[in-house]
């Protein structure tokens, strides 16, 4: 596959207006299809995220999408929203401001996202629309238009100029609901459509000829099958224009083409001699074990074919020899337990036998458990969200058989922590007069309390590498101080040259810690920072500081592997902003190195130093091509801010280096201060355009 891949997943489910109905499926649309199109053992894309956003933002993020394409590019737009039809019957997508009675200024046209696509010089675009349509408005909304209209017209063919485009609907009419003053229908059910496109992506399933790719058209035919079966009264539609397949994703359902077993093995398993067909058992029980998966399921048919047609003892032979590779679990149950509201255990199911039973596909008989195939087994991930105990199936298939594994355990509520009682001291006896009895009150019931959410842990090597940074940044510090008597000698003595690194790790240590940056902005930067600042330059002091970057950058790296939400990858560089970094970094390696030159010309003795200038300036501009085409898109962008910082680093402590002389006039020096002070500033933008 050429070209880049990239998903934009435009999620909207919160409303500012009350006659728009909240939607609880969208959010939880967003972050499965995300996750399961960013995981690169299934897909390779770009995923982008837009959730509960304005018109005008969603329908930027559109047109960048479109525009930034190139002809090899594969582009996949999401929509999870309320789909709305204006009196003059024109398809609009809710956003959050939207107003019903000012589709045309407050909601994001349909006719605007197909003139988008047909701006593009993507030649494959795949448009998935999931939008509610009815039960979509109040009595009082000031929107007339009734009846049916299908979805797809807003979507016409040709005009694209022989470039591939697919739009898949969940389902092509819209239908107005009301029921008084109420909502027809609150659309609070998950959605069937979304639930359908990630089962089929993740588990294979959606490979219908079993090639090892899940092409566009078998991903339509599955979603239609599995839509209509879970809810008959909601019929997927599509409209494709393409020439050729286009594949969207890997499976792992290959089929496994059965090798002939050799001749002579085929004539022994015939003979009429019985010691000879239990011979060729004997060798077709080894080839079974092969890990040629082929071989293994020849010899696996013709074991069959013996155990049911042969005689008894010469069929009980193969009936044995074949059961080695029947499909079996470590365990018949896996058992969570107690399991807190909020948490999301992971569990294994480990296959045992010869590589023929190992290789099989898993399916959960419940949305909230996932199911991952992981080597010679899966991963099951619990996603429940409902008190009491549970119970799910997990069925396992392979070309030799079939196995269930029970899932069962107990959602149960964080226990709040009791506190240690007091002493209480012995009350005195007082004679008080008998009370009056009262008449008997009901007591109000009590009030219990709400469970609150489960917090995400944080990961111990997240933990780690921001405590290695504050390590880092107190030890610079202490030497900086120490070695200085006075504040004159601070300056003169170069002290100062450390406290950028300082107020950078200081930085990067922290965004280790919050859950909104430590997934991708602390780690980035942290690496960036590294790469630059742990370049061998100034006294041995250092060195221990130097210890303590490179420690908390493989610990940050560990932490991102840990996280399966998102694979690191690379990526082509796109927009001015890509392009404006890439400019500041080369100008600033052309200062610094004439900067070398000049003090390599100024004393021989010098030329060291002069390596020295030369060594920053290739690792910045190395890591500034890496920043840029890091994806995510968001960790790239914060590993050129580390970058970056490393940069403003490096330039402060050569600046202390450089002789005092006439001769030697720093102007390289200028120039590689601007430049990444104006990559700093790039940096700055791009952040900003990325978090919208």
């Amino acid at each position: 596959m050429s070209g880049e891949r990239r998903a934009l997943i435009i999620a909207n489910g919160e409303y500012d207006n009350p006659g728009l109905s909240a939607l609880r499926s969208p959010a939880a649309d967003a972050e499965a299809l995300a996750e399961v199109l960013a995981d690169r053992t299934i897909s390779e894309f770009d995923v982008q995220v837009v959730r509960d956003e304005t018109a005008h933002v969603i329908a930027g993020r559109v047109e960048d999408l479109f525009a930034d394409s190139a002809p090899e590019d594969v582009l996949l737009v999401h929509f999870s929203c309320h789909g709305l039809k204006s009196e003059s019957g024109e398809l609009f997508f809710a956003a959050r401001n939207t107003r019903p009675e000012r589709l045309a200024s407050t909601a994001v046209p349909a006719d605007f996202v197909q003139r988008c696509m047909r701006m593009s010089r993507s030649r494959s675009i795949v448009l998935l629309l999931d939008c509610c349509y009815g039960g979509a408005f109040s009595q009082g909304v000031a929107v007339r238009a009734t009846g049916e209209a299908n979805v797809l017209d807003a979507f016409p063919a040709g005009g694209f100029g022989g470039r591939g485009r697919a739009v898949i609907t969940a389902s092509n009419s819209i239908e107005y609901a009301f029921e008084g003053d109420h909502l027809a229908d609150d659309h609070v059910r998950p959605s069937v459509f979304t639930s359908a496109l990630v089962d089929g992506l993740r588990t294979g399933d959606a490979d219908r000829d079993e090639d090892g790719w899940v092409a566009l058209g078998e991903l339509y035919d599955y979603l239609f099958d599995s839509v209509r079966e879970r809810n008959p009264n909601q019929t997927p539609s599509r409209d494709i224009e393409m020439q050729g397949e286009l594949y969207l994703a890997r499976s792992r359902r290959r089929r496994i083409k059965p090798s002939p077993v050799p001749a002579d093995l085929r004539a022994a398993s015939e003979d009429q001699n019985m010691f000879t067909r239990l011979g060729a058992v004997t060798e077709l029980q080894r080839r079974l074990a092969s890990d040629n998966l082929s071989v293994a399921i020849g010899a696996h048919e013709v074991l069959t074919t013996m155990a049911q047609t042969d005689i008894r003892h010469v069929a009980e032979a193969a009936d044995l020899a074949r059961r080695d590779a029947r499909v079996r679990a470590e365990s018949e149950v896996v058992r969570f337990g107690e399991v807190v509201r909020g948490s999301r255990p992971v569990a294994r199911i480990r296959l045992e036998g010869p590589p023929i039973a190992r290789a099989c596909r898993f399916a959960s008989s419940h949305s909230w458990l996932r199911v991952t195939e992981d080597g010679d087994g899966a991963e099951i991930v619990l996603d429940q969200a409902e008190f009491g105990a549970f119970e799910a199936r997990v069925t396992v298939t392979g070309p030799t058989g079939e196995v269930v594994v029970r899932v069962e355990g107990q959602v149960v509520q964080e226990p709040e922590p009791v506190p240690e009682p007091r002493p209480v001291p012995e009350p005195r006896p007082v004679h008080t007069p008998a009370p009056t009895p009262e008449p008997s009150r009901n007591p109000d019931p009590p009030v219990l309390p709400k469970p609150e959410p489960a917090r995400p842990k944080l990961d111990p090597f997240a933990v780690a590498g921001g405590l290695l940074a504050f390590t880092a940044a107190v030890y610079l510090v202490v030497i900086a101080f120490a070695l200085s008597s006075s504040v004159e000698d601070f300056f003169e003595d170069g002290g100062w040259t450390v406290l950028p690194l300082v107020l950078f790790a200081i930085g990067a240590g922290i965004a280790m810690f919050p859950p909104k940056t430590r997934r991708m902005a602390g780690p980035g930067t942290l690496c960036g920072l590294t790469l630059l600042s742990a370049i061998p330059s100034g006294p041995v002091l250092l060195v221990l500081a130097d210890g303590c970057l490179v420690a908390a950058a493989v610990c940050a790296l560990v932490s991102v592997r840990r996280d399966r939400s998102f694979r690191l990858g690379l990526g082509k560089p796109r927009g001015a902003l890509a392009g404006a970094a890439i400019a500041s970094a080369l100008l600033g390696a052309l200062g610094l190195v004439m900067e070398a030159v000049e003090i390599t010309g100024y004393s021989s003795s010098r030329a060291d130093e002069g390596a020295i200038y030369v060594m920053v300036s290739i690792i910045l501009l190395v890591g500034t091509m890496l920043g840029v085409l890091l994806r995510p898109a968001a960790f790239g962008i914060a590993f050129l801010g580390g970058v970056a910082g490393g940069g403003i680093v490096m330039v402060c402590m050569l600046f202390y280096a450089m002789p005092s002389s006439s001769s030697v006039t720093g102007a390289g020096w200028g120039i590689a201060l601007s430049m990444v002070l104006a990559l700093a500033v790039v940096t700055g933008f791009a952040a900003r355009k990325e978090n919208g």
